[in-house]
């Protein structure tokens, strides 16, 4: 019989397991690009410190295109905004100017 120990205080660390679980679980949050014909958009409005903002998506776009859509629809509506995720954020109530500039791109709303 080996001296082998019955138990061993071992943690994810000392294997190196740990940065490889948080490697999988970050790839796996991926999502597939879609055509704009194919997005349902839901439009939304807030309030952040009292001031109304808009809010509309997901979308289903690559990064560097849904930054660079997010950019043509703030020049056209004469606002400031942000893409956040999948979102993109506008300052204002803006929602009627918002649903016409993205219906000439192509997208689609529910409702």
């Amino acid at each position: 019989m080996a001296n082998k120990p019955l138990f061993s205080i071992v943690s994810a660390l000392d294997r190196g397991t740990a940065w490889q679980f948080e490697e999988e679980k970050a790839s796996s949050t991926t999502h597939e690009i879609k055509l704009p014909t194919k997005h349902f958009l839901v439009l939304k409005m807030e309030k952040r410190q009292g001031k109304p903002v808009s809010i509309v998506g997901p979308f289903f776009l690559e990064k560097e295109t849904l930054v660079k859509l997010c950019s043509l629809v703030k020049k056209k509506l004469g606002s400031g905004g942000t893409c956040k995720e999948s979102w993109m954020e506008f300052q204002g109530e803006c929602r009627e100017k918002l649903k016409m500039i993205l219906m000439a791109e192509e997208f689609r709303f529910k409702g």
